[in-house]
């Protein structure tokens, strides 16, 4: 997808907040600083449009970003940060449940990992929740240009490994530095959104 027009539409907290447009939806998920908002930035060709913080566990709400006005990228709260408080996760959770379980638009998630490091408890707790839902999941394993190439395989099947990722699910490792694998993750984007392939 050519994209030239993105909008932050709103920050939600609860359904009656959700955009009401009907256009399909792609959440993005992952523990905070796995590099989200440079996987965001890079799919809309822009350097800071999703902020990057140096405050992880910053995103405390359902960001929606209407891409094109076709479809929306909706940035969900990172997690496994420790600063933030029980009660704070446990709402974080609630909410993300009610827009997983109950949102039609919902086409598909995003999940992303560190692909130097072996996926954490949480990362194997985020896709087990996406499989409950039985959703269309994309694995991520960013910041590949860390890892020498002759390593790939091996964080390749690690991460399939340590997620039991099915023959549904789908992995991509990515570079927000290099741009590998960002072609692959719009095709995908695009097949689950059912949009009208182009290039990006």
């Amino acid at each position: 997808m050519q994209v030239h027009n993105v909008e932050l539409t709103i920050s939600a907290v609860k359904p009656e907040q959700y955009p009401d447009k009907g256009y399909p939806e792609i959440a993005l998920a992952g523990r905070s600083n796995v590099g989200k908002s440079s996987l965001i930035n890079s799919l809309i060709n822009r350097k800071n449009y999703a902020r990057t913080s140096s405050q992880p566990g910053k995103t405390q709400t359902l960001n929606f970003y209407s891409i094109e006005d076709e479809l929306y990228f909706v940035d969900v709260p990172g997690y496994g940060y420790a600063k933030v408080s029980q009660k704070e996760r446990e709402k974080w959770g609630r909410m993300l449940e009610t827009y997983f379980e109950k949102r039609q638009e919902l086409k598909g998630v995003i999940s992303l990992v560190d692909a130097r490091h072996e996926p954490t408890k949480l990362d194997q707790q985020m896709v087990e929740f996406l499989h409950y839902y039985n959703l269309p999941l994309l694995v991520v394993g960013t910041k590949l240009d860390k890892i020498p190439k002759s390593k790939w395989n091996k964080a390749e099947s690690t991460i399939k490994k340590t997620l039991k990722l099915t023959g549904k699910d789908r992995l991509v490792l990515f570079s927000a530095v290099t741009k590998q694998g960002k072609e692959d993750i719009w095709a995908w984007i695009e097949q689950q959104a059912q949009l009208e392939s182009g290039a990006n």
